[in-house]
């Protein structure tokens, strides 16, 4: 009879493997589950300041290296935590692979759990050094919280596949979240204009980062805020209010006919950025003094230079201070969406 026992359990587990080895399987997916951090979120470098590639095989050298990398280095900084989420709820629909949806709604849970009562997000979670504790828009990190929690608020973008728990949850954490949008968009002489990049989170007034990113106003995250802005149904008059006053700020101080280029000099080959003559673009500064709306550029230093041509080599050549950033925004999107909501 024991044997008979051991022989069917042997049996039911051979079967099990068998199973679940046949289960339709993602390389990166599966790379995305080791690298993720105890706490649910990703890192965007382990603990050596080595770049997460997923395109690297797990070698015992670097398994090493990620199963030594702590909660702390979680963060939403270049797509971090918020990448691997939208990655892993595609590829569980496509192979229906648990593993998957399981991590994705962990990092789910490690989203809700770092939105501030404001309703914020800091850059990193829960490392409050420097300025990783800032509410942060830049580079879109925010934002790409943001529109993870209203997908699974609507059911869109494959984000049906979720726990239903999650939608009500989702719901709060957006409505949070647009009260800090509406909450923190600048003001000059009682006129809406756009977003800083960073805030402080206790205070909520704009923030900077790194020396080179000073407190101001950011076209690039602030297209992406206004782009999100016009995801939710049925706006509010204060959400018509926040995306019309900054698209008419981009028209106004938007530079046309030019474009930001890197051109090589032909004698010494060095590339040096610069904005070029372009009649069919326009361009924005990184940048703008909260006050003037004049482009400024921040230096190693710590300085504010008002001319790009003021940087040091590195800085100057290794930053995105113009870009195209509104063009689609004004010419496309914003009509439609004008067309779909009405005005004010």
């Amino acid at each position: 009879m024991m044997r008979i026992k051991i022989l069917l359990t042997i049996a039911c587990s051979t079967l099990l493997m068998s199973c679940y080895a046949q289960l339709p399987t993602d390389s990166t997916a599966d790379k995305m589950l080791v690298y993720q951090l105890g706490n649910g979120g990703w890192p965007k470098q382990l603990e050596d300041k080595s770049v997460v590639d997923y395109a690297l095989p797990l070698t015992p050298e670097l398994l090493e290296k990620i199963k030594s990398t702590k909660d702390l280095h979680a963060t939403f900084d270049n797509k971090a935590t918020s990448r691997e989420v939208v990655y892993l709820i595609k590829a569980f629909k496509k192979s229906q692979n648990k593993a998957y949806l399981k991590a994705a709604e962990k990092g789910i849970d490690y989203i809700l759990m770092a939105q501030y009562a404001n309703g914020g997000w800091p850059q990193y979670y829960p490392d409050k050094a420097l300025y990783r504790s800032e509410i942060t828009y830049n580079d879109d990190a925010m934002i790409n919280v943001l529109n993870i929690l209203q997908d699974i608020a609507t059911k869109k973008n494959d984000f049906e596949v979720v726990d239903p728990a999650y939608i009500k949850k989702a719901e709060k954490a957006v409505a949070k979240g647009v009260d800090c949008i509406l909450k923190t968009q600048v003001k000059q002489n009682g006129n809406l204009t756009i977003w800083a990049a960073q805030y402080d989170k206790d205070s909520m007034l704009p923030a900077k980062a790194r020396n080179f990113e000073p407190a101001s106003l950011s076209t690039s995250e602030s297209v992406g805020i206004v782009r999100f802005l016009m995801r939710i149904i049925n706006p509010s008059p204060q959400i018509k209010s926040a995306i019309a006053d900054a698209v008419k700020w981009f028209d106004a101080n938007k530079i046309s006919g030019y474009r930001f280029d890197r051109a090589t000099d032909p004698k010494t080959k060095i590339k040096t950025a610069a904005l070029v003559a372009d009649n069919t673009s326009m361009a924005w500064a990184r940048f703008y003094d909260l006050d003037k709306n004049i482009p400024i550029f921040g230096d190693r230093d710590n300085s504010i230079k008002l001319k790009l041509e003021e940087l040091i080599p590195e800085r100057r050549n290794g930053y995105a201070w113009y870009g195209s950033w509104a063009q689609k925004l004004i010419e496309k999107e914003y009509p439609k969406w004008l067309t779909a909501n009405g005005t004010k």
